[in-house]
């Protein structure tokens, strides 16, 4: 339960740096040409990812190991609705968005890194896409055997 907690706190002190990163850019609004508010706005975006990403994980770690959440009046049964294998497709194609919101801000800014520093990147990417793609297959093959 203490873990539970922890990603609540996480998530409210995230949520706070959300806010702050969009006060920056809503005070620069005027005098950012439109390569700078092109870069920044996949920060925004990978922000609302990652919360999206620990309340995923809350909810479905809370209602699998925890609680369930149909018991009772069923008013929130709609929140437990992922099951593991789900769990971990979901976790791998928010890790794969943000990956991709990264890489897309490195491309954007490629002058910045050496080409050594694009290659390990997308590299990375790929490495995120494939395992994603992986995990995919696995859960079908899974699903299958338990029919």
């Amino acid at each position: 339960m203490v873990f539970y907690l922890g990603l609540v706190v996480a998530l409210a002190l995230y949520a706070v740096s959300f806010v702050y990163k969009f006060y920056k850019i809503a005070i620069m609004v005027f005098t950012y040409d439109e390569s700078d508010m092109i870069l920044a706005m996949p920060g925004l975006i990978d922000a609302a990812l990652v919360a999206s990403l620990i309340v995923m994980v809350m909810i479905s770690g809370y209602e699998n190991f925890v609680s369930r959440f149909d018991e009772g009046d069923g008013e929130v049964s709609f929140l437990g609705k992922l099951d593991s294998g789900s769990l971990k497709i979901k976790v791998a194609s928010s890790i794969v968005a943000i990956s991709s919101i990264h890489l897309l801000q490195i491309f954007l800014n490629a002058q910045s890194y050496t080409s050594e520093q694009l290659m390990w990147a997308t590299i990375i990417h790929i490495a995120f896409v494939v395992s994603a793609l992986m995990l995919g297959l696995l859960e079908q093959i899974m699903t299958r055997l338990k029919k």
